[in-house]
């Protein structure tokens, strides 16, 4: 696998090496052993997948302490925009954002550290999407920052009258109203 860096410290955008002959394809999905020794040790124990319609929008959202949570998501079926966005107070790239199209097709997969609020538009007519996560699900810490946030400069590729939100993500307060518990630490680097 390679591992791409992104603007932000941490967030990652991972492509597989894809071995394709007349039968069609074949790639490894996940090593945990290439993932600890390129992008950092973790376990994951959670694995989740959603299917979406055109316009659906998930997010942003992310899990308080004690139970935050890093995600690696890849979209399976179909074509999403896919962000994070950096709510680590102290960081030099708070409010900031990495967004990536994940598609069938390019089998990319993208990886969202504790510290961020994660979301995706889905741009194809469905889509199936897949993450796992460090930690469990706590519905006592769901957290969000509201995915329409103009200030955050998302351009989510969906007209705003075509959106479909659920009515939980709905009620997401904006960023400058978030007082953030999660905090900014330098990570060592990586090869």
């Amino acid at each position: 696998m390679e591992v791409i860096k992104t603007e932000i410290e941490g967030v990652a955008i991972i492509e597989p090496r894809i071995f394709k002959d007349a039968r069609g394809y074949f790639f490894e999905s996940y090593s945990q052993r290439e993932f600890d020794e390129k992008v950092g040790p973790i376990e994951f124990c959670q694995d989740n997948e959603s299917m979406s319609s055109y316009g659906v929008m998930r997010g942003l959202h992310f899990q308080f302490p004690p139970y935050t949570q890093s995600k690696l998501v890849r979209c399976v079926r179909g074509s999403v925009l896919d962000v994070a966005v950096d709510i680590r107070k102290g960081s030099p790239t708070y409010g900031k954002h990495v967004a990536v199209e994940l598609t069938e097709d390019n089998h990319r997969q993208f990886f969202i550290p504790k510290g961020f609020a994660h979301g995706f538009a889905v741009l194809s007519d469905k889509a199936v999407f897949q993450y796992k996560c460090d930690n469990f699900y706590h519905p006592e810490a769901d957290g969000g920052i509201s995915i329409l946030d103009t200030s955050l400069g998302i351009d989510w590729r969906i007209p705003t009258e075509k959106a479909i939100l659920s009515e939980k993500d709905t009620k997401h307060g904006m960023l400058k109203d978030f007082d953030s518990p999660f905090i900014y630490e330098k990570q060592k680097s990586k090869r």
